[in-house]
């Protein structure tokens, strides 16, 4: 039986993992009593014993964990941002590099990317590697996403009338300093000459994100077209059981929560030829392939399991 400790499990991430693995006879979590979630001693232990750990913590808290690690047969999968740009980890984007299920099937070190960065590293990162877009372009990234993205403080402010942060508002923006921690992370795995400009939302919506980037085709020196793209992310992830890509029928309309409850990703393209302008748009839930969903992906392929088991398609 393969041991799984989560590191911080009750959390909103690390609950909907727990959640998920729990009925797995291929699996054997390891649990701590309420008392001792946070005794070093007892959280070393844990650490120790896994097979296999998932870190479900602030950042600080997720290298204070890596660093209990002692024993190199460990293999951990970080959801936090602590390791995303690290040397030495692997990024747990199965779908995003040729070769890149093969790299996390060896990995000890993966981390588990960012929401947001998801959906933007989907749709930018085959377009770049293929030449259509040229690294140095000046991408704009809008997304919106719900509010279980923002853990149980966000939570409470949407849900809990007595919060002190309790609001009725239905859309907010944030990241105003534009200097969002996933940022980083969107240029290093996009291969990009410069930052992102990142304009995220939250909606009155549980769950659910739309990650969109749109281009100004006809500026570009190399003009590609909306076949162009769309051909080149269907060829990106032919086969691929998570990730879909849209053709001609492009619906009219795109929810937040098209997604929602599930593990799939799923691509579009809607272009303008006439004004040489298109949106591409990634639909996803944040606590699927966003979070919780891709944490379970990278720990099958690093335990050599079926890569969807226990996803929802």
């Amino acid at each position: 039986m393969t041991r799984i400790f989560i590191d911080g499990a009750a959390g909103t991430t690390g609950l909907d993992i727990a959640e998920r693995l729990g009925g797995r006879t291929d699996l054997a979590l390891i649990t701590l009593p309420d008392d001792r979630r946070k005794d070093p001693e007892a959280r070393r232990e844990a650490l120790n014993t896994a097979d296999a750990v998932i870190l479900c913590l602030p950042d600080d808290a997720a290298r204070e964990a890596v660093a209990l690690i002692e024993n190199p047969q460990v293999k951990v999968i970080d959801a936090s941002t602590a390791h995303r740009v690290a040397e030495g980890w692997t990024y747990g984007f199965a779908e995003l590099e040729p070769g890149q299920r093969e790299a996390l099937s060896v990995a000890t070190r993966i981390s588990n990317p960012g929401c947001y960065p998801t959906g933007f590293l989907a749709l930018v990162r085959p377009l770049v590697r293929a030449g259509l877009v040229p690294a140095d372009w000046a991408f704009t990234v809008n997304a919106t996403s719900g509010y279980s993205g923002g853990g149980k403080a966000m939570i409470a402010a949407f849900e809990d009338a007595s919060s002190p942060d309790a609001t009725d508002t239905a859309f907010r923006i944030y990241g105003l300093t534009l200097a969002h921690k996933h940022v980083s992370e969107m240029q290093q795995h996009a291969g990009l000459a410069f930052p992102p400009l990142f304009a995220p939302a939250v909606a009155r919506t549980y769950r659910g994100m739309i990650v969109e980037v749109p281009l100004q085709l006809s500026a570009m020196a190399t003009t590609p077209s909306a076949r162009d793209l769309r051909d080149a992310l269907a060829t990106a992830y032919e086969g691929s059981a998570l990730v879909s890509v849209h053709g001609d029928d492009n619906p009219s309309v795109l929810t937040l929560e098209q997604c929602a409850g599930t593990d799939r990703l799923e691509l579009y393209v809607f272009a303008n030829e006439s004004t040489g302008q298109a949106r591409l748009v990634a639909a996803l839930d944040n606590l699927g392939k966003g979070a919780g969903g891709a944490a379970v992906q990278n720990l099958n392929l690093a335990l050599g399991f079926p890569e969807t088991l226990g996803l929802t398609l």
